[in-house]
């Protein structure tokens, strides 16, 4: 692979470590939202909302559709979809590991 790619790879996990960014992009995973229907679910401020937004979208991992005055926000693909509900899945499975 790639240095290039792999380096991308990382931002991806990078930005998805901040566990504000994910309830965020959680917020929109199934549905797409208005940044104040998020903000209100997380219970923060539609600015940080915003931020976080922006850079998920900068990512490529939301994506932005204008409806009338307001713009909804959702998982940019399935890719995106795929790897969280992978990720929650794992990590609601038991620790099966013995020592």
């Amino acid at each position: 692979m790639p240095d290039d790619q792999v380096v991308e790879i990382a931002e991806v996990f990078r930005l998805l470590g901040d566990p504000t960014r994910l309830r965020v992009i959680l917020a929109c995973l199934n549905e797409a939202r208005a940044v104040g229907d998020i903000a209100d679910a997380l219970e923060v401020s539609p600015s940080l909302v915003s931020h976080h937004l922006r850079l998920l979208r900068a990512a490529r991992l939301v994506r932005a559709e204008r409806h009338g005055r307001e713009v909804h926000y959702t998982a940019a693909d399935e890719h995106v979809r795929c790897i969280l509900v992978d990720m929650i899945d794992h990590v609601r499975e038991p620790d099966t590991e013995t020592v």
